[in-house]
Order: C-alpha cells, then structure tokens, then sequence
C-alpha cells in the first residue's frame, strides 16, 4: 500500500498539532497489508483477568472524595439535542464504574435551555443533527459554564456533533458556524478547493489505535457523519488515535478525535465508553487520581471479543 501525501508511514505518528512525524517501526500506524489495517496486538485480543467473586464490590453512599465532596458529579449535556445515537449511555458506564467502586455518583441531566452547572466533574456532549447542533452550540457559548469548568481542571468527552461543537467551528444548515473553542480544531465537510465534490457521508465501524501516551487498548465503535476535521495551526494537544478501520477525522494524517488537556473530542460512537471501559476509566483517572482496578464485566469482555472478531481484527 502506498501511504497518501500527509499521511504518516506506518507506525509513524502525527506530532501535536496534526504535523505527520516520519515513520518508524511500532503498532501505532497502519501497515502495509490488503484492507489498510493490521493486526490486533496482544495486548487488544489477551484475555482480562477472571472477575472476582463477588465480581463488584457494593456501592458505599456515605463514601467521600478526597477535599469533602460527596460525589462526582457528571454533567449530561442536552440529550434531547445531542443523543441521537445514544450516547446518553457515556453517562451510565462512567457512573456504574464509580458506583462498583464503592464510590458515590450523581448524573446530572441539563435540558436544553437551561443554565449548564459549572460545578461538574466531567461533562458529556454527544452526536445530533445539524440543527439541534447548532441549537446546543448556541446555547453553550450564552452559558459558557463549561469553559470555566475545563479551567478549573473538569474533565470532557464529545462524540461527533459534540466534537464539533467544542471546536473552534463546523459547518451546519449550509453555514459555518462557532464552536466553543475547547479544543483547536475546525471542522468542514470538506477542505478540498471550491467546486470539488462533496465527499460522501461515511458510515460504518470505527476502530482506533489509541495514541501511546493515553495507555489504552484498540478503541471500538462506530462513525456516522459527513465533516471532516483537522487541527488548527499551533492548535494544542494530540490526536485520540490513529485509525485502523473506518474514517475517522477524514484528513491525510489517517486520525481520529483530538486530546488537549483533559478534553476528548471523538467521533466514536458505541456508545464509546461501553464499547472502551478503559477509555471511561481513563476519565476518571483525570478526575480522582489512581482508582482500584476492575475485572469484567464478563459481558463487556464478550462484546469486545466478538467485535474484534468480525472486525477481522482479532
């Protein structure tokens, strides 16, 4: 397989900003095999550790977080707006991983129109159409609670729409319009010159080598959506990954998603964080330090297997 200009070689990665670095050997590019992708390492197809019994421990109400806080607190962020695809279900996974950890959780659900809390721990945003996007966009840069929350050290996860919306901008209803400006990206349904073909929408499975400072598995979902999105010059941070399977951001480097800080911006659906409890473990790692490691659930194992193994990547 040739490598696209702007693309890095295999095992090459993109330095922060989305400039491709030069190739070198490693798991964490594409390689040169029918199909684009290559196999899955041992660590993403090892079996997990047999669950403990009793598999979980039971949740402790009375349970505090180190400066007195009683709970994490997740904010859901308009999912009548941005729940399209169901990633409402971020929200459970990140809360049933604190609750089996014996450690208090209180999910909170901002409807569209109301004011987003600033005091949050980690903030969700998920996929929609375009104008329920650009109904939450507007009504997140009036609030700009999130902003200050992400000073203050909160966590984000954005999925698609969301993704789009805490950049600096993306397209919707056939105008350009401003995102939050959480992450340095833009996004377009094209960046090739005027009067070239709109690329189609891509739909499909998505699969993700993560980038090797996050420490994660080969990241799982799906992707369904026609921007395409790309750093910004000096934009801070890094891409989520490198894909192996789907699309992605759609730009030459070959990536998906945009880390800056403890912003995740991503256009893996799954939800992501069912799919990836690594990815929602890494989360709350960001908000409460090393936590105690979970085994399972058996099923999460058996979902994860199976997908690798029609995904031809196991």
């Amino acid at each position: 397989m040739v490598t696209p200009p702007g693309r890095p070689a295999p095992g090459g990665w993109p330095a922060p900003g989305g400039v491709p670095s030069q190739g070198g050997a490693g798991q964490y590019g594409r390689t040169d095999i029918p199909g684009g992708y290559g196999p899955a390492s041992a660590a993403d197809t090892a079996p997990l550790p047999a669950p403990v019994d009793p598999p979980f421990p039971a949740a402790a109400p009375t349970a505090r977080r180190p400066g007195g806080e009683s709970a994490t607190r997740i904010a859901l962020i308009y999912p009548e707006l941005l729940g399209t695809y169901g990633d409402g279900g971020n929200a459970i996974v990140l809360a049933q991983r604190l609750r089996w950890r014996g450690m208090p959780v209180e999910v909170v659900n901002v409807p569209a129109g109301e004011p987003v809390p600033a005091g949050c721990d980690i903030y969700l945003l998920g996929g929609g159409e375009d104008e329920p996007q650009m109904l939450a966009a507007d009504g997140l840069r009036q609030n700009r609670s999130i902003e200050r929350a992400v000073a203050g050290g909160a966590a984000v996860l954005a999925v698609c729409a969301g993704y789009q919306v805490i950049g600096q901008s993306f397209p919707a209803s056939g105008k350009i319009c401003d995102g939050l400006g959480l992450i340095g990206v833009e996004t377009r349904r094209s960046f090739e010159p005027p009067g070239s073909p709109l690329p189609p929408r891509v739909v499909g499975d998505l699969a993700v080598d993560p980038h090797p400072s996050l420490r994660l598995p080969l990241l799982l979902g799906y992707e369904n959506h026609g921007g395409r999105t790309r750093p910004l010059p000096g934009a801070s941070g890094f891409p989520l990954g490198q894909v192996r399977l789907g699309l992605g951001n759609g730009t030459p480097d070959g990536t998906d998603g945009f880390v800056a800080g403890k912003v995740i911006g991503t256009y893996l659906h799954g939800p992501v964080l069912a799919q990836n409890p690594a990815l929602a473990d890494l989360l709350l790692t960001w908000v409460h330090g090393t936590l105690p490691v979970l085994s399972g659930p058996p099923e999460a194992e058996a979902l994860r297997a199976a997908r690798l193994r029609a995904l031809e990547l196991a």
